[in-house]
């Protein structure tokens, strides 16, 4: 509504706008995008205006009915209110003021038949609306909208509605401007191919030497359109194609402007922007010969000289797309022609098949047809970038290869231009005519394709849904599901609104048209845009009724035959829809799981494998993943698992990795015997795909304790030590998870040993994969309490790989690796010696102290926990100022951070003044309040760390007095012994201070009885 309005509308002397097309397709784009704004941009439509936009309405008080209140005199308010009390939308006939695009958007809807007319009024009486809708300072920063990244400094909510508004109408100005260019392109007199041409004969007269009589020919720019312009979109409206600069070598400098009407010079465009310099300042040339000829006298006596003859004309009358066609095609048959040599072979197949065809009622189908809108826009199926909806790993956008410009197109692709032209002018005969004919090429080919777009076809095919003639559905439905296997044509469809019109036949009574709507919508929903849009129109209910067939899918007779083909065609279309988020939490809604678990019995590989397809998709949601377990879906998917098909082994084994978190559902796979089933993939080794997925189902289901003694029957242990080595990352992740989970019992870690699975899980620490590392140091965390596998580990120099990995950005991985070095510096060999020779392992831990992450703080408190028993090590890190590090920590809340930290506070209070420090840290009152934790090892631990502080009598003067006698004469008779002492001596040493106090002598019977 910038440009669009200041340079493309065509304004009469009055202010209003001019009647005429362009000014139609303008209003027509603006209604569009205000009828669809408040359902695709709610936020944005709720901001309001910096002023209200007011004119004159048809509308009177009764147009308006809820969510409005009637005033007096015929006067109307709008129930919702500003932060003031004032209505957004205020009617006082026939005067009305609006405040929001909210109001905006439900008024032209109201409008009804006058929609165009209200549209035309407000921008009549709002000639510059961008600044009336966001002000000044927002509608003249184009600029810095465009350039603008995200960064900079925060904004208020309402900036960023603001500044998230001004791109959506900037996206529509240039999209009005586009439109608007399509339309006139086409009535150029002067072409950009016959331009190209002129240059590339002007730049033979460039160059040094005596025969040369030109210095420079080029463009201003080297960027072209798709229509073979090199202007600016705003200057092609007035029909200018591109600006050169030619210098010759006996005059100035010339910029010329080559438009449609001509050649000419102007100010000196040099690049985009200057608005001034695309003024005319000579006459007009029909080309740029005649203009170097009447400006350059060398060059036109060279001409003369030389007897060198013009380049050829192309006529003036012929139209863009054909001109720029004849560049290329063979110059002896026009597109015409072809089409002339070929129409009677197109006729002989109407003649063909009209015997066939059913009469139609011939008087209404043209009525329809010319009458017929598209109740979807191109600019409804555009979706903000700033939704929460993400596709995460599985979301990859396809990314069609740009088409380059290409006018040697075969005669094929005119035939198909011409058919496209007899659909949208014929009756119902010759439509359906015409529909069978284009039946008859083959429409996986790219051309024809092509064809079809450039002629409107995919506007018209769209259209032909709207009738209720089910076989003009079929035949159009046929078409769309064969040209939507191409990726470009597939976007082609969704921006031209086509994909709400296939939805909504799905409602269709005809099981046909539902099952090739269906196919339709399974290729059409590659791309997110697309299975956001199907979702909107409630496409994904649609789709989930499809597949409510038969109730035995074993035993189908005749009738029910035609239900299961329509709901294998839903099944595939949801398959595709689930790749959403969004999708997924509509399908369990809808009620698509338990009819999916009716799918599963089905003996179909086709019905089958879409229908785990979508659980396996769905089991990303938790509410899909217990929906699958109480629907009973489980035992299903073990049975499916002895098929022979593998890819749908794969989907099975997939979803009960997604499920068997769940430890019911570890049950339910237990009893169904799904465990033997995934024992038995194992043997698959060469796919791959289906390697991973049993992996993980295993990994997931070796989570409980008796699902690993079945597992241990077969001997599954050391069949995933030998996946160790030539396996991709995908199954090792998850072979190294379930070696993970085998390794907590005792015995398990002797196998490991026994059959050599140390050292290729020491080999593995240095691969990139965050998962793979997590998993493969909790296997060494597990192994190293094992005395022979520790020294296996120190031999492989495995600690200094594992160290290594606290360099590592992943948190996860941070943490993992340190809690696998507790049991590693515990159990080593000289661990004190081992740990100060490596390099920077200090620096290290002291930097992750420093970390925002509860779960690493909590890790590394346990490494200086074992650390600091080295009393050199203790030394090091008491420079490094590792008490107050601590001392910062004992304010956090996360009772697994506050027992390691006690524990560290223990362990490096036995090094000279570190207890003082600690007190003058205030870490006391911190650590006599962790003793009312619920976790008994926080309790324990701060009790071993309260011992150690009390060695100094400052300590112990805190601890009195923050009330430490009473809870410590609890532990006092614990039935660890260690706690139990560490107590008591924390009690006497408290009690040599205070001999005389009530409360030690309170306590003084407890621990003459511990001591």
């Amino acid at each position: 509504m910038g440009n669009s309005l200041t340079r493309a509308a065509k304004w009469t002397k009055g202010g209003k706008l001019d009647s005429m097309p362009l000014n139609d397709l303008l209003l027509e784009e603006i209604m569009r995008f205000v009828d669809d704004f408040s359902s695709l941009h709610p936020e944005e439509a709720e901001l309001l205006f910096e002023e209200p936009l007011q004119w004159k309405t048809t509308l009177t008080a009764s147009d308006f009915e809820r969510d409005y209140d009637l005033k007096d005199s015929d006067g109307v308010e709008s129930q919702e209110k500003d932060k003031n009390g004032c209505p957004t939308l205020r009617l006082s006939p026939p005067n009305i003021s609006v405040r929001n695009f909210n109001q905006l958007s439900n008024l032209v809807n109201l409008a009804n038949e006058n929609k165009l007319k209200e549209v035309q009024s407000c921008l009549e009486e709002n000639r510059m609306p961008m600044v009336t809708i966001l002000g000044p300072s927002f509608a003249n920063m184009k600029k810095a909208v465009k350039t603008d990244k995200g960064e900079g400094h925060p904004q208020s909510k309402d900036t960023d509605l603001k500044i998230q508004l001004l791109r959506l109408l900037l996206n529509l100005d240039k999209q009005i401007v586009r439109k608007i260019l399509k339309e006139i392109s086409e009535k150029f007199r002067l072409n950009p191919s016959f331009v190209d041409n002129e240059v590339e004969y002007l730049q033979s007269f460039c160059g040094p030497g005596e025969n040369r009589v030109l210095k420079l020919v080029q463009y201003t720019s080297d960027y072209e359109y798709s229509n073979g312009c090199r202007a600016p979109l705003w200057r092609q409206i007035e029909g200018e194609m591109c600006y050169l600069v030619i210098e010759p070598y006996d005059t100035e400098t010339l910029y010329i402007t080559c438009s449609s009407a001509g050649v000419f010079l102007n100010m000196g465009v040099k690049q985009e922007g200057d608005e001034d310099a695309y003024e005319r300042t000579s006459d007009v040339f029909k080309s740029l010969v005649t203009l170097l000829k009447s400006k350059s006298q060398l060059f036109a006596e060279s001409l003369n000289s030389q007897d060198i003859r013009e380049p050829p004309r192309t006529p003036k009358l012929v139209d863009a797309q054909t001109q720029l066609s004849l560049k290329r095609i063979d110059k002896s048959t026009t597109p015409s022609q072809r089409d002339q040599e070929n129409i009677s072979d197109v006729d002989a197949q109407k003649g063909a098949r009209s015997k066939s065809i059913s009469r139609f009622s011939e008087s209404s189908y043209a009525e329809q047809l010319s009458s017929m809108k598209l109740k979807t826009r191109q600019t409804g199926e555009v979706f903000s970038e700033t939704s929460s909806e993400s596709d995460q790993s599985y979301e990859e956008e396809e990314q069609p290869v740009r088409r380059q410009r290409n006018t040697d197109h075969p005669s094929e692709y005119w035939q198909i231009q011409k058919l496209v032209k007899y659909l949208r002018a014929g009756d119902q005969t010759a439509t359906l005519l015409t529909l069978y004919a284009l039946m008859d090429y083959d429409l996986m080919q790219e051309t024809y394709h092509l064809a079809i777009q450039d002629s409107g076809g995919l506007k018209v095919l769209t259209n032909i849904l709207h009738l209720d003639e089910v076989n003009l559905q079929l035949g159009s439905l046929r078409i769309l599901r064969e040209i939507s296997h191409n990726a470009q044509t597939r976007r082609a469809i969704v921006d031209n609104g086509g994909l709400r019109s296939i939805v909504n036949v799905l409602d269709s009574r005809n099981k046909d048209v539902k099952a090739l709507a269906a196919e339709t919508i399974a290729n059409l929903t590659s791309f997110r845009r697309a299975r956001r849009t199907v979702r909107k129109y409630n496409g994904i209910s649609k789709l989930v009724k499809l597949l409510d067939c038969a109730p035995d899918l074993v035993n189908v007779d005749a009738k029910q035959e035609k239900d299961v083909e329509v709901a294998r065609f839903g099944v595939l279309a949801l398959w595709s829809c689930s790749r959403s988020p969004k999708n997924k939490e509509a399908i369990h809604k809808a009620g698509g799981i338990p009819l999916l678990g009716r799918l599963l019995k089905s003996p179909q590989m086709n019905m089958l494998i879409p229908a785990v397809g979508i659980l396996q998709n769905c089991a990303d949601e938790e509410s899909c993943k217990n929906a699958i377990q109480t629907e009973g879906l489980i035992k299903y998917l073990v049975q499916n698992l002895s098929n022979d098909n593998d890819e749908l082994r794969i989907h099975c084994a997939n979803v009960i990795f997604k499920c068997a978190e769940n430890k019911q559902t570890r049950t339910l796979v237990n009893e169904h015997k799904g465990l033997q089933a995934l024992v038995s993939l194992l043997g698959k080794r060469e796919n791959k795909e289906l390697m991973a997925a049993a992996t993980g189902a295993i990994w997931k289901c070796s989570l409980s304790p008796e699902n690993l003694d079945v597992f241990q029957e077969h001997k599954v242990l050391e069949t995933l030590i030998s996946l160790l080595t030539n396996q991709p990352e995908e199954v090792l992740v998850n072979v190294v998870g379930a070696l993970a989970e085998f390794s907590q019992k005792p015995a398990n870690k002797i196998t490991i040993r026994k059959c050599g699975g140390l050292k290729p899980l020491v080999h593995l620490l240095v691969g990139r994969n965050e998962a793979l590392l997590v998993n493969v140091t909790r296997v060494v965390e597990a192994c190293a309490t094992d005395m022979d596998n520790m020294a296996i580990i120190q031999e492989l120099d495995a600690i200094r790989w594992v160290w290594s990995l606290l360099k590592n950005p992943s948190p996860d991985v941070q943490s993992s690796a340190a809690w696998a070095l507790c049991p590693c510096i515990e159990n080593a060999k000289e661990a004190g010696e081992m740990v100060s020779s490596l390099m920077g392992a200090m620096e290290l831990v002291i930097d992750l102290l420093k970390s925002s992450n509860d779960d690493v703080l909590a890790s590394m408190c346990a490494v200086i926990a074992q650390i600091a028993k080295d009393k050199y090590n203790l030394a090091v890190l008491t420079d490094y100022e590792v008490v107050l590090l601590l001392a910062k920590l004992t304010d956090k809340p996360n009772d697994l951070l506050r027992c390691h930290l006690a524990q560290a506070i223990a362990q490096c209070c036995t090094w000279r003044n570190n207890r003082a420090t600690f007190g003058e840290a205030g870490v006391v009152p911190h650590l006599v309040h962790y003793l009312k934790s619920q976790d008994m090892k926080v309790r324990h631990s701060t009790v071993m760390a309260l011992h150690q502080l009390s060695k100094e009598s400052n300590n112990c003067i805190i601890m009195h007095g923050e009330g430490v006698v009473k809870p410590m004469t609890h532990f006092a008779g614990a039935d660890d012994q260690k706690v139990s002492k560490a107590a008591t001596e924390c009690l006497r040493n408290i009690h040599l201070l205070f001999p005389d106090q009530p409360r030690a002598k309170k306590s003084a019977p407890r621990i003459s009885i511990t001591s």
